[in-house]
């Protein structure tokens, strides 16, 4: 089982109906671009305040976060990256919405960049793709990773605890886990099989009454 299909089997029971639906009433947006025409308005002041705030990242770390969130999820015969998705401006979003994330995330950008400057002389963007997969191989395993890189694993399970949530929370990602939300349904009423075993049967007149659908 490849990554995005292993990612997509746990989400699918564990992601919330209601967020997948929040998701599908906000298409093409981020969660800055929520529509807020249903919010109470002490959450729609707030989402306007979160939204004003400056900008958290620099661009130099915007670019890293876009590029290890590419890795992450990425772009496959069905769906697009994360990328694709505005993971990147979901994470902006996120940490001036939930502030804890700001030292932890920023910190391990930085880390990861020092670390590729020991072993290549220059930034995790700078690097070739052959040499960013080869660093994020030794962060993204917890168990094989060595104990001199805990500050990177670390970092690496947030980051793509985050990517994956925003990335099956936008429309690209609620189409990629074939999620449908609440759908008109046809019934014909109790199978004939079922109503024999139970010594029931339809009358006449409700056979008459009730539309059938075939």
């Amino acid at each position: 089982m490849d990554r995005r299909k292993s990612i997509k089997a746990m989400l699918v029971g564990t992601v919330s109906a209601t967020v997948l639906i929040e998701a599908c009433k906000n298409t093409n947006t981020t969660v800055a671009e929520v529509n807020m025409d249903d919010r109470m308005q002490e959450e729609k002041d707030y989402l306007v305040k979160v939204n004003a705030a400056p900008t958290f990242f620099d661009a130099h770390e915007m670019a890293t976060i876009t590029v290890l969130g590419d890795i992450i999820m990425p772009k496959d015969a069905v769906s697009g990256s994360a990328s694709d998705a505005k993971v990147p401006a979901f994470i902006e979003f996120i940490v001036k919405d939930m502030p804890d994330h700001q030292v932890p995330v920023r910190g391990g950008l930085r880390w990861l960049d020092l670390h590729c400057y020991k072993q290549h002389e220059k930034a995790f963007i700078e690097c070739t793709k052959a040499q960013q997969l080869s660093i994020v191989d030794e962060i993204a395993y917890p168990n094989k990773a060595k104990p001199e890189v805990a500050q990177g694993v670390s970092f690496f399970n947030k980051m793509r605890d985050l990517v994956t949530t925003g990335f099956y929370t936008s429309e690209i990602g609620v189409k990629d886990l074939g999620y449908m939300g609440n759908v008109p349904n046809q019934w014909n009423g109790v199978p004939d099989d079922v109503l024999k075993h139970h010594g029931l049967a339809y009358t006449e007149k409700e056979l008459k009454e009730c539309i059938s659908y075939s």
